[in-house]
């Protein structure tokens, strides 16, 4: 499908995982796609490590995790690869932080996390990590903030985040971290806020307009989209059960207030739990759950240009809860389930003059 300025998104497909898996912790680094652990077929987490040469198409098998685990953070530090908090195979939360050394094919342990934690959202600046919330033990939702500092292999406390949540979304712009919904037990977070890295402060932005679970979120152009998910009852209303839908919603950074775009720049599909992200002046939801039976394969943009919603090529293989990750002009969409954990690696991917 053309863009209108001479490019056109297409789909590329990889060789299968070696594993299957869903809620697989993925990176890219030197040109190699690395899929960390997961869970299999058996529903337990995996300590499993592989990862693909883009260059060759091959699969590599990689040193194990020291801890196996199922939806941890990475973050790319250089040569390494840090691996955060997530769910080991007691359905319980961790503390441990690993390193994968690239050069030297091997793991090694670093500083834990104060409190164990899954969900907990990463992300890197100037070769700091910046660790936010996540869920404990006790499944109580954490604010605590941590900034991990590599040459002394320690983490310093951060202020608090205003709202406690784990499994929210994440995005850097500027000097500041935008946290944006995630959840509180089963029930999803409308909170948004923001932390400046110098002064080190929070300020709290308006809330999201409506409460969704499983929705997806992205960044372009100085705006924060809020798409589709699992739309939740109000407190008070008794009768109504969580569904589907396509809400667009949008945060303008500049003027600090959020949009609830009208019905007719609704996503086409009502749909939850698939992966979103911006690709040249388009932001693309591919796949996920709706009222079908089965996992959607349909894929869609908005053009923010020419403020529509399009229809793209659809998913070679229909999945929901995959991995994603952007690398350049590719959107992964890695295992997630289709009829049960996938080994599906699959990129939509915007050329030139296709």
């Amino acid at each position: 499908m053309a863009t209108g300025g001479g490019r056109a998104f297409v789909w590329q497909v990889f060789p299968p995982m070696p594993t299957c898996r869903v809620y697989g912790t993925v990176a890219y680094q030197d040109g190699h796609l690395l899929v960390l652990g997961g869970c299999g077929r058996a529903g337990l987490p995996l300590d499993t490590a592989e990862t693909l040469d883009m260059a060759s198409h091959t699969w590599l098998a990689l040193a194990p995790l020291p801890t196996a685990r199922a939806g941890a953070a990475a973050v790319v530090l250089g040569k390494q690869v840090l691996v955060v908090g997530g769910v080991d195979e007691a359905q319980s939360p961790v503390a441990a932080v690993e390193a994968f050394l690239a050069d030297e094919g091997r793991w090694e342990r670093r500083a834990t996390l104060p409190q164990a934690a899954m969900g907990v959202a990463t992300v890197e600046r100037d070769g700091m990590v910046y660790a936010l919330g996540g869920m404990g033990p006790d499944t109580a939702p954490q604010a605590h903030v941590r900034v991990y500092e590599p040459r002394r292999d320690c983490w310093l406390s951060l202020p608090s985040m205003p709202t406690p949540c784990y499994g929210a979304s994440t995005f850097l712009h500027g000097n500041k971290i935008y946290v944006l919904g995630g959840r509180q037990g089963k029930l999803p977070v409308t909170a948004f806020e923001a932390f400046d890295l110098e002064a080190r402060t929070w300020t709290r932005h308006p809330s999201l307009p409506s409460r969704r679970a499983f929705a997806g979120c992205a960044m372009a152009e100085s705006s924060i989209f809020s798409l589709g998910g699992l739309q939740q009852p109000g407190p008070h209303n008794f009768y109504s059960r969580p569904h589907f839908v396509n809400t667009v919603e949008m945060f303008d950074l500049e003027h600090g207030s959020w949009t609830k775009l009208p019905r007719s720049l609704r996503m086409r599909a009502k749909r939850a739990d698939f992966v979103v992200g911006a690709l040249g002046d388009h932001i693309v939801a591919i796949g996920g759950l709706g009222n079908q039976p089965c996992p959607l394969g349909s894929v869609e943009g908005f053009s923010l240009a020419r403020r529509r919603w399009e229809a793209l090529p659809a998913m070679p293989t229909a999945r929901c809860s995959c991995s994603s990750m952007q690398a350049g002009p590719r959107l992964f969409a890695i295992g997630g389930v289709a009829q049960g954990p996938s080994q599906a690696v699959e990129a939509l991917c915007l050329r030139d003059g296709a």
